[in-house]
């Protein structure tokens, strides 16, 4: 039978009217006078397979492509309130900074204020460059060293403290931060080494001051917001473990990505950091401890309730696919060993 005919015959055969999906299924294929155990080549059982499931879900997949035509048009609208939110901030942070002193001590605070109050994650470039390239006008002495240092730090911290300490958000801070000073140093080649080394500084010490905060959160974090961190218990426990790690990754890469002047001072930087990075280490693993002690018992509920999962229709549908997937690969080996064997006695022969 060609597969057109075939497809018109099982549309024709299949009706909505029956209860259930097996009855569904059962019915067309007696009107179609298809039986299963007579069809062995896969494209058919494939064009079956495929009717039945178009059939079955029509109405499902409508629904589904609608909810997310919704969802890619909520998305932008979030996006959309979310820059307003951003630019009503700055326009009530500048009406503030006019009505202050230029060289008052007040708009220093306020600038404080304005750095923990926006979302930095999406100007952090930008704002990274400008703090850098007025770091070096303001630079008189020659030695930014400390101001940078100082400097990075905050943004540093600041960028990280409020989202969720898992290791991609933290890498793309880390890296975002590290390559704008990549482009600054490479636009002051004399001033690379102090460039890079304070922005390093910086980093690892707005990294350390952000674990912290977040150990000193965990020791006061109320009962409701515990399934926060249960959900990503066992995450966040490995990123702490391995922080050091992900500091030293985000110089490697940035370093892979950058000319080859600027490539030897960050690995040399990388080296000579490696012996500095304890305080970060104690830090992680502290904080990995203060977890373990305060909500290890959360996690094995949680890890009771993942097992109750298991016996989910979902679950168990998984666990067949995988008894299945075995039979599939043993199946397609032995076929693989009588070819060979096959081969072996002609060659024999």
């Amino acid at each position: 039978m060609q597969k057109e005919q075939l497809e018109e015959q099982l549309k024709k055969a299949y009706s909505r009217r029956l209860r259930s999906t097996k009855k569904r299924v059962q019915k067309a294929l007696e009107k179609t006078a298809l039986n299963l155990n007579e069809i062995d080549d896969e494209p058919t059982l494939k064009t079956i397979a495929t009717i039945f499931i178009e059939e079955e879900t029509n109405k499902l997949k409508s629904e589904l492509d609608t909810l997310l035509a919704q969802k890619a048009t909520l998305e932008r609208e979030l996006e959309r309130k979310s820059e307003e939110l951003q630019e009503l901030k700055y326009e009530v942070f500048n009406a503030l900074e006019e009505s202050i002193e230029p060289q008052s001590t007040t708009l220093v605070k306020l600038h404080h204020i304005k750095l923990q109050s926006i979302d930095l994650y999406d100007i952090l470039s930008e704002m990274v460059e400008s703090a850098l390239i007025t770091a070096l006008e303001k630079d008189t002495d020659g030695d930014i060293l400390a101001y940078t240092t100082e400097l990075i730090k905050e943004i540093t911290y600041e960028a990280i403290k409020e989202g969720s300490l898992n290791t991609i958000r933290v890498r793309k801070i880390l890296s975002t931060i590290l390559a704008t000073a990549i482009e600054v140093a490479e636009a002051t080649p004399n001033r690379a080494p102090d460039i890079l080394g304070a922005t390093l500084r910086g980093m690892r010490g707005g990294l350390i001051k952000s674990i912290d905060r977040f150990k000193k959160r965990i020791a006061f974090m109320p009962v409701e917001a515990k399934h926060i961190l249960i959900e990503d218990y066992d995450t966040i426990i490995e990123d702490l473990h391995q922080t050091d790690t992900l500091f030293s990754q985000v110089i490697i890469t940035q370093a892979s990505k950058s000319a080859t002047t600027t490539r030897t001072l960050l690995l040399d930087l990388n080296k000579e950091m490696r012996y500095d990075l304890e305080e970060l280490i104690l830090i992680s693993k502290e904080t990995a401890e203060v977890m373990k002690e305060k909500f290890s018992s959360f996690a094995k509920l949680a890890a009771k309730k993942a097992d109750s999962a298991l016996k989910s229709k979902q679950a168990k549908e998984a666990k067949r696919m995988g008894i299945q997937a075995f039979g599939v690969a043993k199946d397609a080996l032995g076929n693989a060993f009588k070819s060979a064997k096959d081969a072996i006695d002609k060659k024999g022969n």
